[in-house]
């Protein structure tokens, strides 16, 4: 029973890093699950980062889509239907203009994202008391994670943003620091950073605590073949959880973007920049409707590209964890 005990142990990366064993088990079983528990803060990092560009810079154009619908004023985007916005972007300035902030993008996301899974990672394992399938510390984990990755994040995501849109004044990424700079002061670049936190933790809660049930759920059906499987459930598992968290945060993504673009390309620029403010001059304008404006894909970009993320992710750790793993392991008799 030992033996099997190990041997699924030592071959399956996803039963090493989850598995938590009783007390009455053998020392030698306990020791050896603990070794492999988790990875060092720099290995969280490289997975995470890596991680993060994947997603983003496979689902740019769909981000890019979703940007120009949520700018209220942003021509030549009128309708909130992903079709037209689609098709508008193309006849207007070609395929390329949905690559356009992309090296912002690449700049901002590795760093971000490296902040983002090692915090997460940390608090996990500090909030979990013991317990690894405790909900509330994986949604507090998360949202931890992402205050203090935002702060990374949300100056080269604003600038990503004015890139994106149409006719945009800026040459490029250092370009549009450097204007920013200068016509609107460092502020600028954290404009919608308060925005950006009260989305993203609400997001980052309902995703972590998603994922990790759903991954839970789906190892559970099937654990004689989750080893075969893990990259599948992983990718599953990320989707719902992207589809979910994003379908609920989208008005406050909406108000962020209207931050993050204020006074480019026709859009409105507001006096106090408050939440409030934003909330009212979009609702004035678009009604109630505007506040979901680019929903559809908002969720066809989260779904996929938390999909990409965690299956890269998790890939990541397991190679870390081989990595880790002492070339000669004892056998448990």
């Amino acid at each position: 029973m030992a033996t099997d005990a190990t041997a699924k142990f030592q071959k399956n990366p996803d039963f090493r890093r989850d598995f938590h064993p009783p007390e009455n088990l053998p020392a030698a079983v306990t020791t050896a699950a603990a070794a492999h528990d988790g990875l060092h803060f720099w290995q969280f990092m490289i997975a995470g980062s890596i991680a993060g560009c994947v997603e983003h810079m496979a689902m740019f154009p769909v981000d890019t889509v979703k940007t120009h619908m949520q700018a209220l004023g942003s021509c030549p985007i009128k309708s909130v239907s992903v079709r037209q916005a689609l098709r508008s972007i193309l006849q207007s300035e070609g395929p390329s203009a949905l690559y356009r902030g992309i090296a912002a993008m690449g700049l901002g996301a590795g760093p971000a994202h490296a902040v983002y899974f090692s915090v997460y990672e940390t608090c996990k394992k500090r909030f979990s008391s013991g317990n690894p399938n405790n909900p509330i510390a994986h949604a507090a984990s998360g949202v931890v994670a992402t205050v203090a990755s935002d702060a990374v994040f949300t100056p080269m995501d604003m600038v990503k943003q004015r890139l994106q849109l149409s006719n945009s004044a800026y040459k490029g990424v250092w370009d549009c620091v450097k204007r920013v700079m200068s016509e609107e002061g460092f502020g600028a670049f954290y404009a919608s950073y308060r925005t950006t936190v009260l989305m993203n933790a609400p997001y980052t809660a309902v995703h972590f605590a998603t994922y990790e049930a759903a991954k839970r759920g789906l190892m559970e059906v099937s654990p004689e073949s989750v080893d075969d499987e893990r990259l599948v459930v992983h990718a599953t598992a990320g989707a719902a959880a992207g589809a979910l968290a994003s379908a609920v945060t989208t008005p406050l993504d909406v108000v962020k973007t209207q931050l993050q673009c204020q006074g480019v390309c026709g859009c409105d620029r507001f006096t106090n920049g408050s939440i409030q403010d934003v909330i009212k001059t979009i609702v004035k304008k678009d009604g109630y409707r505007g506040l979901m404006r680019g929903w559809i894909p908002r969720m066809l970009f989260h779904a996929p590209a938390a999909a990409i993320c965690w299956s890269t992710y998790e890939a990541g750790k397991s190679f870390f964890q081989d990595f880790n793993q002492p070339k000669d392991v004892d056998t448990v008799t």
